[in-house]
C-alpha cells in the first residue's frame, strides 16, 4: 500500500538515502530542508528514479520555531493525512549554537522543534500513522538549566542531553490517550554513518548511509514495528533496546515534557 511520508532534513545524509528508498518503491514523499537550491537539487534526484513515486517538497528553518509552526500549518493544509513523520533533522555543531531566543541550537534543533511538528500532526494522522524519531546511542542526562539556555554546554553534551530528551519525550506523547492509535518510536539508525554530520564533527567518512535508510524504511514500513509506540529500537545492536534509564522513568519524562511546553509557550 502506498504511503504519504514526510522526511525531514532530507537534503542529503541519511534523509535523503531514505527518500530515494521510499520514492523507488513507490510511496509518496515530502522532504523538508532549509536550503532552497539544496531542496531543489534533492528533488532532482529523487524524481531521477524510475519509480511511480512522487515528490513534494516544503523549507523551514527547524532552528526557527515559529517556521516550524508555519510548516506545521502547510502540511496540515497541502499534505493532510500523513502516514508516517520520519524527525530526521539534527544538528551536532553551529557557528551559533545559541538562537536568538537564547536556546541552545541543539535542542531547538533535535528536540523542540520535532517535539513541536509531532504535538501540531498527531491529531491529523490515520489510525496506525507512524512518528519515526531518529535518536542516537549519544544520550546524556538532560540538565533543565541547558534545555533553557541558562547553562553553556559543548557541542557533544549538547547533542547528546538533546537526543535523549527525544527520546524521553517520544516515550511520554506515546502514552497519551489521544495518541493510542499512532506509533511512535525513537530509533538509534546507526554510530557514525557518513553522514555530513559525523564529517564535520568527528573527521571520519564513517559507515554507510545504506545502515541508517535500511531501518528508517523498516520503521516506516514493517509489521515489525505496529506494536513498538514508545520503544527504542538501537541498530547498532539491530533490535529494540534500552535507553537511558531515564527515558523509561515516568516521572522524568513527564517532567521533561512540560518543560518543553513551558519552552514552547506561545507557540503554536
Amino acid at each position: 500500500m502506498t504511503k504519504r511520508v514526510l522526511i525531514t532534513g532530507a537534503t542529503d545524509g541519511i534523509g535523503l538515502e531514505t527518500a530515494k528508498r521510499l520514492v523507488g518503491e513507490g510511496h509518496q514523499v515530502i522532504i523538508h530542508g532549509r536550503n532552497p537550491e539544496k531542496i531543489a537539487a534533492a528533488k532532482q534526484q529523487l524524481l531521477a528514479t524510475q519509480s511511480d513515486g512522487w515528490v513534494e517538497t516544503c523549507q523551514a528553518d527547524l532552528s526557527r520555531l515559529n517556521e516550524v509552526e508555519a510548516l506545521a500549518k502547510q502540511l496540515r493544509a497541502r499534505h493532510s493525512p500523513l502516514d508516517v513523520i520520519i524527525n530526521n533533522a539534527g544538528i551536532l555543531r553551529s557557528p551559533t549554537p545559541v538562537t536568538p531566543e537564547g536556546l541552545d541550537i541543539r535542542f531547538v534543533v533535535n528536540t523542540l522543534a520535532p517535539y513541536l511538528l509531532a504535538r501540531q500532526l498527531a491529531a491529523g494522522l490515520p489510525p496506525k500513522a507512524r512518528i519515526i524519531n531518529l535518536s542516537s546511542a549519544a544520550q546524556a542526562p538532560v540538565e533543565f538549566a541547558a534545555l533553557k539556555g541558562e547553562k553553556p554546554l559543548d557541542d557533544m553534551q549538547a547533542y547528546a542531553q538533546s537526543k535523549l530528551a527525544l527520546t524521553m519525550w517520544t516515550r511520554a506523547l506515546s502514552q497519551r490517550k489521544e495518541n493510542r492509535d499512532v506509533v511512535i518510536v525513537a530509533v538509534n539508525p546507526g554510530s557514525l554513518l557518513a553522514s555530513k554530520m559525523v564529517k564535520e564533527g568527528f573527521g571520519v567518512a564513517g559507515k554507510s548511509l545504506a545502515i541508517g535508510a535500511d531501518i528508517l524504511v523498516k520503521a516506516a514500513l514493517s509489521g515489525e514495528f505496529n506494536d513498538a509506540s514508545g520503544r527504542y529500537f538501537d541498530n547498532d545492536e539491530g533490535r529494540f533496546a534500552s535507553p537511558h534509564q531515564d527515558a523509561l522513568d515516568d516521572d522524568k519524562c513527564a517532567e521533561l515534557v512540560a518543560m518543553l511546553e513551558a519552552l514552547l509557550k506561545g507557540v503554536g
